[in-house]
């Protein structure tokens, strides 16, 4: 981070010689209508001195911005997810703070000589700590027609969190908590409290969550990743996680947002006040509606858990190993249908030694409210019997019981300590949620296998499987949200990723995007045809074409809607979220009236 002044003085220095923009663009650095220094600083003042000037975390390493003490300290950090979701200058995957199409980047590992590009970091952060906060930046990115970017921790595969040229919000510092026995929404009429609840700002994440909520003796449903914040794109995405077979999604554990909108007011939205917010805030998208600066979720009573590990192996590529990858994905109807969520992972191709290789599925299922490991273990005697069948199989696995669902977590998914390893990584995802149906059918598995099959497997690459849904978010299909409705027929949400190195020419870079997204996706949408299911929106290709049936379905029309009656001017532009392609790629110009 840099001071305003010199930010400012830099921006219009280059704003000499740039040409101006048309009237339909957000104002940028180069126009006569971009904030002047004092009104920067004025911004400042009327947020208790908490906006700054940023530059990207590696510029400390280059060039003119050289520091060889802060350079150390931010190689030393580069992979932590913690530090960079705390961070304005950062997201979590470093191509989302590159612009490459601009020739704008800030790698840690280029040449110290190497220029240091702004790339698609924010040029000033408002390091937001109270609501009144969020609005005083939202009026003033309103009144200035600036793009706007809101981080809350940065961990998003899409880069929503980033914009070039932009204001940013940044959440992360507001942390409250507060657990109550028996929350009453507002608008509620008398008696009619919604049970135990916790009420998180919008900053907290999701380790922060569960130690709140366990110290209480109770859980939540949420993710399992250390630094994601739970007020943000998580819930607002719809939020899957490694209980929901048994408490749901966490939007469908939604009961109340309070949200600053695009003229700056805070408002409440629930099932009284503002229904139509509280409908898209649940599975709409992150940043596409408000800032949302608290939200409220449900907890639920501890409960003892079994968790089931079972590794399933064959030597490196014998065909095999597909047939076990479509037998697991037969047996998972019937083990989710019992109650087991959670994830596995796969390694097609994974090296043991110079001419050694194996194929490898592991999973591990967790079952709430049991404690008799045999009837776990009898669950998935079906599955072992088919893959004996198959043979050249190798299988291992194991039941572990746990008193608790915070002790499952806190033992398995989030150890104490730990930390989310992100930042060195270019990573773009490719997704699709598969339905029970197409488990149960005849043929089902063995297209599922064959597609899947059919992609390119790099020693060391991998898919991992979501096993997120199933009974209880197939028995909120009435809950009047906007996730799409795919979900509530889903078994697995199956991703792989497709990374490249810092170095990677725009043309390379170029080329992957191109056959994920022409290529591989649609391969995946085969599968079931590519009019039914879709994709998880938080964790599929930024670049997911036909984004609004994939990530929404049928409920996209209605959520256009209600983003043109809060958010008319279009102040909350997220990458492929709602009203998005209303404008271009950076979120700078509008290209549809």
């Amino acid at each position: 981070m840099i001071s305003l002044k010199y930010l400012y003085l830099s921006l219009l220095s280059a704003g000499a010689i740039a040409a101006p923009q048309a009237g339909h663009c957000r104002c940028r650095p180069h126009d006569a209508c971009w904030p002047s220094h004092q009104q920067w600083s004025a911004l400042n003042d009327t947020i208790e001195g908490n906006l700054v000037a940023v530059r990207p975390l590696a510029s400390v390493c280059h060039a003119a911005d050289y520091n060889a003490q802060a350079c150390n300290t931010t190689t030393e950090l580069w992979t932590n997810s913690f530090w960079r979701s705390s961070q304005p200058g950062a997201g979590q995957w470093q191509n989302w703070e590159a612009w490459p199409e601009h020739h704008e980047s800030c790698y840690i590992e280029s040449p110290r000589n190497s220029r240091c590009g702004q790339g698609r970091i924010s040029l000033y952060s408002a390091k937001v700590r109270t609501a009144s906060h969020v609005q005083k930046a939202v009026q003033f990115a309103s009144a200035h027609n600036l793009r706007l970017a809101i981080k809350n921790t940065g961990h998003c595969f899409l880069g929503r969190s980033l914009a070039p040229e932009s204001l940013q919000i940044l959440t992360h510092e507001m942390k409250d908590i507060q657990v109550v026995d028996d929350f009453v929404p507002k608008g509620a009429p008398k008696g009619k409290g919604a049970g135990p609840a916790v009420t998180i700002a919008a900053g907290v994440q999701l380790s922060e969550l569960y130690n709140a909520v366990a110290a209480r003796n109770r859980t939540v449903i949420a993710g399992s990743s250390h630094t994601v914040g739970a007020a943000g794109g998580y819930i607002q995405g719809g939020g899957h996680s490694p209980f929901g077979a048994w408490k749901g999604l966490a939007s469908d554990n939604a009961l109340e947002f309070e949200v600053v909108t695009a003229n700056g007011t805070l408002v409440t939205a629930n099932s009284y006040q503002n229904p139509d917010l509280f409908w898209a805030l649940r599975g709409g998208g992150g940043g596409s509606f408000g800032v949302v600066t608290r939200v409220t979720i449900r907890t639920h009573p501890e409960a003892p858990v079994i968790a089931y590990n079972i590794n399933i192996t064959t030597s490196g590529d014998d065909p095999r190993f597909w047939k076990a990858f479509s037998e697991f994905h037969a047996a998972l109807p019937s083990l989710n249908d019992a109650g087991g969520s959670g994830y596995y992972f796969g390694s097609p191709n994974l090296p043991l030694g110079p001419n050694t290789s194996v194929s490898s599925l592991t999973s591990l299922l967790f079952f709430p409210e049991k404690t008799d490991q045999n009837e776990i273990a009898k669950l998935y005697e079906p599955l072992k019997s088919k893959l004996q069948q198959v043979g050249g199989v190798k299988v291992d696995d194991a039941a572990i019981p746990f008193p608790s669902v915070n002790s499952t977590i806190f033992t398995v998914l989030l150890q104490e300590g730990g930390t989310d390893t992100t930042g060195s990584i270019s990573s773009l995802l490719v997704s699709r949620l598969y339905s029970k149906d197409l488990m149960l059918s005849d043929n089902g598995p063995g297209r599922l296998a064959t597609a899947w099959k059919s992609l390119r497997w790099d020693p060391y690459s991998s898919f991992i499987g979501h096993v997120v849904a199933g009974p209880a978010v197939a028995a909120s299909k009435n809950i009047d949200s906007a996730v799409n409705p795919a979900w509530r027929k889903t078994v697995s949400h199956l991703l792989l990723s497709r990374d490249w190195q810092w170095n990677a020419t725009l043309g390379q870079q170029h080329s992957v995007i191109k056959n994920a997204t022409e290529v591989e996706i649609p391969i995946l949408r085969s599968v079931e045809g590519a009019s039914h299911m879709g994709a998880y929106l938080n964790e599929a290709s930024g670049y997911e074409p036909d984004f609004q049936a994939s990530f929404w379905g049928p409920n996209y029309p209605r959520l256009y809607r209600v983003k043109q009656k809060w958010d008319p001017k279009g102040l909350f532009i997220a990458r492929k979220g709602v009203g998005s392609e209303d404008w271009d790629d950076g979120g700078l110009c509008k290209i549809k009236s």
